[in-house]
């Protein structure tokens, strides 16, 4: 579905800042009536372009304070190494995203930790123990600012 108006992209750019909106408020929102609105997001999630609600939970608040970036390079490939190695990955509670990339490291994983103390045992006894694991290279995230990107 590559024909998004104005409005499919109003709708989306809303739903981005607040998943939670109903099509009464959307409509509202929009100059549209309920049903209109709901109409489109209907159409929207029958295109694939929505795909879901999420909620985000603030990490900090509990107790996970620090969010750290690492590039694994993998010391052996092989389709079963990927396999595996991304299998344990997503085992380990504090591995929040496990992204299979290109580039210097075969893969970016998102750790939470609650401090940098407990971050170095995750590294140690769980990240540094995973199937194939070569070369790690950590960056502890300071600031974040998150956009919704292009939407049309």
């Amino acid at each position: 579905m590559n024909d998004l108006d104005e409005t499919d992209r109003a709708i989306l750019r809303e739903l981005v800042s607040d998943a939670s909106l109903g099509a009464g408020e959307l409509g509202r929102r929009l100059g549209l009536s309920q049903p209109a609105a709901w109409r489109r997001v209907k159409r929207l999630e029958e295109a694939g372009i929505l795909r879901g609600r999420r909620i985000e939970v603030d990490r900090a608040a509990l107790g996970f304070g620090v969010t750290v970036f690492l590039g694994v390079r993998l010391a052996t490939k092989g389709r079963i190494s990927f396999e595996d190695f991304e299998r344990a990955a997503r085992a380990i509670p504090e591995v929040q995203v496990v992204q299979h990339v290109l580039g210097l490291f075969d893969y970016r994983l998102r750790v939470v930790a609650r401090d940098l103390a407990d971050f170095e045992r995750v590294l140690r006894r769980r990240v540094m123990t995973l199937p194939g694991v070569g070369n790690v290279e950590a960056n502890v995230v300071l600031t974040e600012e998150r956009r919704p990107g292009p939407l049309g």
